[in-house]
């Protein structure tokens, strides 16, 4: 998908303004529950006394899930469209949600692993379909906006993450916590998603269906792998940044949510103003900086001891993970055959990543220390700066 610089713009038509808004909403209550689950993944901890390997393990319920979702994902919005896609993850996420709430609650591993296996396949369904309707805005809209999209998932993210600070300081328990935002939510994106569009079929390729599939595209994994890395850097610091500082540092549990919090500002920073870098610079130097920022962040959050030092790595973290997984959806729809399978593929590898690699890193972060293992950001980022030459836009 080609998405040139426009010096004038003419204002959308409604249906396509009422889409781009929809989608907008989608990313940020997405952002919503992702958060709100994070912000008491230490209080799952202790209800469950589990170990961080023992966390690390029942996280893998969730990528469990998402992982057996994504494959089919494309096929299921190819039949029903987009935004019903949507509204089943919803209803799975938020049910998943809920039940793993439970059983926090009731000291059940198995149950909390089921709800987090519902949950994560939810999440697996939700993200792959709101990124392909995403993308097909992107592209009716001819401008860069995948970017602010998934700031807007980063706000949904703050807000989650801000929402936990205060309940947790209040002393709410996370059952209450965790069921009304899951009904919330619910409500609001059965709503909202009914102005998605449907995508359009790409007339000049109709027989591009029966060519070779998207996953043996070269520059398609390539894309893949890159948007793999990135996911992993934003998914350690969504699982284990907030965990991480309590553990490493000794602060209070609300100082280390804060710290997440913090790393989502700047994050939600950098997908807002990206656009106007990837315009000025184009997608390989934006990203090369982007990997540079991420891996100092992560050495200066694990070895900066001085909260001063620490709070600076936090926030070149987030940038630097800012725009990877948005850019690699817009590169995999950049203008040819077939661009609602590539973001289906490369969604998949990403979140595929982003929610099987952090619980991995528990397992190390036994050995090591939940904070020194922070630091696998920064080998990450050789195989990203080594892939994003594949995001420039094709001739």
């Amino acid at each position: 998908m080609s998405t040139p610089t426009v010096t004038r713009r003419e204002p959308l038509a409604p249906a396509l303004l009422t889409a781009r808004n929809a989608v907008a909403l989608s990313f940020a209550l997405n952002g919503l529950v992702f958060a709100s689950l994070v912000s008491r993944l230490p209080d799952l901890r202790e209800r469950l006394e589990l170990s961080n390997g023992g966390l690390g393990t029942l996280l893998l319920a969730i990528s469990c899930g998402s992982l057996l979702a994504l494959p089919s994902t494309g096929r299921v919005i190819e039949r029903i469209g987009a935004g019903a896609t949507v509204r089943a993850g919803v209803l799975a996420d938020t049910v998943g949600l809920s039940t793993a709430a439970v059983g926090a609650v009731l000291g059940s591993v198995p149950l909390a692993a089921l709800g987090l296996f519902v949950h994560g396949v939810g999440i697996g369904v939700w993200d792959v379909a709101m990124n392909v309707d995403a993308a097909e805005v992107e592209r009716r809209m001819r401008r860069t906006v995948m970017p602010r999209f998934h700031a807007g998932w980063s706000a949904g993210s703050l807000s989650g993450a801000g929402l936990g600070v205060v309940v947790i300081a209040l002393g709410t328990p996370l059952l209450a916590h965790l069921l009304l935002v899951a009904l919330v939510v619910g409500v609001v994106a059965v709503v909202g998603t009914r102005g998605f569009l449907p995508a359009e079929p790409d007339h000049a390729d109709e027989g591009a269906s029966r060519g070779p599939s998207a996953w043996r595209d070269p520059r398609t994994l390539a894309i893949g792998l890159m948007v793999l890395c990135f996911a992993m850097v934003e998914g350690t610091a969504n699982d284990w940044l907030a965990l991480g500082l309590i553990d490493g540092y000794g602060v209070a549990h609300w100082v280390g949510v804060a710290g997440f919090a913090t790393f989502v500002v700047a994050m939600t920073s950098g997908r807002l103003y990206g656009p106007v870098l990837l315009d000025r610079f184009g997608r390989p130097a934006v990203l090369w900086g982007s990997a540079s920022l991420a891996a100092i962040g992560a050495v200066l959050t694990v070895q900066g001891q001085a909260l001063p030092l620490v709070a600076l790595g936090i926030v070149l973290w987030g940038l630097g993970a800012a725009l990877g997984f948005p850019v690699g959806m817009s590169a995999a729809a950049d203008g040819g055959p077939r661009a609602a399978a590539r973001v289906s593929v490369v969604s998949t590898i990403g979140y595929g990543a982003f929610l099987a690699g952090p619980p991995l890193l528990g397992h190390l972060g036994d050995r090591i220390g939940t904070l020194e293992v922070l630091l696998a950001v920064t080998a990450l980022m050789l195989p990203a700066s080594l892939s994003v030459l594949a995001t420039r836009q094709p001739r």
